[in-house]
């Protein structure tokens, strides 16, 4: 599944290629791949017309603010301004995603999907389940192996929360000022389940997954069995480190792919060639050689260096 570097890197790539260009229509191959507050069929009738404003990442959503276009083609500015962030890191607050005068796009990528920036004229994969056409005969295409993702459209004036319900759910981001130390220990505080399965929950914090844990841990010298409630507070503050540096790595090498991840332009993600110990099993540990070893916890692959992870 792409994870907070995967979708960070393709946010970035539909910002640069995407915007302000008028979306003349689309084809949607799939019906199911559109959440079902819409219908297929309303979902492009509701997007023709409108062009891309600016795309947020926030967990591992895409969210996409609309432009209304005017006569000739011609985009304006979204009607509700996006801010400019202080950095790229930094996601828009789930509480800042208001009502829009042209509304929302939102997109969850789930297990296998991707958002490829495409000329029309290209082959259509066999999974591609959803099509968006835009001005200059460029296509955005949504292609979905394995078919459990979505798209949304949120109607003008509706907050995005009301239609895409998983970001409620959502705890702070990585990156931002709410996701520290206190508020880390606090969370883990007395809870009575492995480390590792509780940095997939995405209410504890948001976007970090199987890749990513494993890596966080490995950085932390903690065996990802380790019980929440057993943790030092020395250990919590390294893992809460970790888990900035991890994903600060891994956006810097355009993401992680292993089997489906590319990025918009179709390019695969670098930070496989680095990884400490994910999907590793078998070879020697980069900092001390002892064999990287793989278990299964709460029904996920699980990595890590017996020698260099207490």
């Amino acid at each position: 599944m792409p994870e907070l570097p995967e979708v960070e890197t393709i946010c970035r790539g539909l910002n640069q290629l995407t915007l302000d260009r008028e979306i003349l229509g689309g084809d949607v191959l799939l019906n199911s791949s559109i959440a079902r507050s819409i219908s297929a069929t309303d979902f492009l009738t509701k997007l023709k017309g409108k062009s891309i404003a600016s795309w947020y990442r926030r967990g591992k959503y895409l969210l996409a603010e609309l432009s209304q276009c005017r006569g000739g083609g011609w985009c304006g500015p979204a009607l509700i301004p996006a801010p400019t962030l202080p950095s790229s890191f930094f996601p828009l607050p789930s509480s800042f995603f208001l009502p829009s005068k042209a509304g929302w796009l939102g997109v969850h990528l789930r297990m296998t999907g991707q958002l490829l920036w495409v000329n029309e004229s290209e082959p259509l994969p066999k999974h591609a389940r959803v099509r968006l056409f835009f001005e200059g005969n460029r296509e955005l295409r949504f292609v979905d192996q394995r078919t459990f993702g979505q798209m949304w459209y949120v109607p003008a004036e509706t907050e995005v929360e009301s239609t895409v319900t998983g970001l409620k759910l959502l705890g702070p981001e990585p990156f931002s000022e709410e996701f520290t130390t206190e508020y880390f220990a606090r969370k883990l505080h007395r809870r009575a389940r492995p480390i590792k399965t509780a940095l997939l929950d995405q209410s504890l914090v948001a976007g970090l997954g199987n890749i990513y844990a494993d890596e966080t841990l490995f950085l932390a010298g903690v065996m990802p069995t380790t019980l929440c409630a057993d943790l030092t507070a020395p250990q919590i503050e390294r893992i809460h480190t970790a888990i900035i540096q991890v994903l600060q790595q891994a956006i810097a090498n355009g993401g992680t792919t292993f089997s489906n991840f590319l990025n918009v332009q179709g390019v695969n993600g670098n930070y496989g060639g680095v990884a400490w110990v994910y999907n590793r099993s078998g070879q020697p540990c980069r900092t001390c050689s002892t064999t990287i070893e793989k278990i299964k916890l709460a029904g996920r692959s699980t990595h890590f260096c017996p020698a260099c992870q207490k």
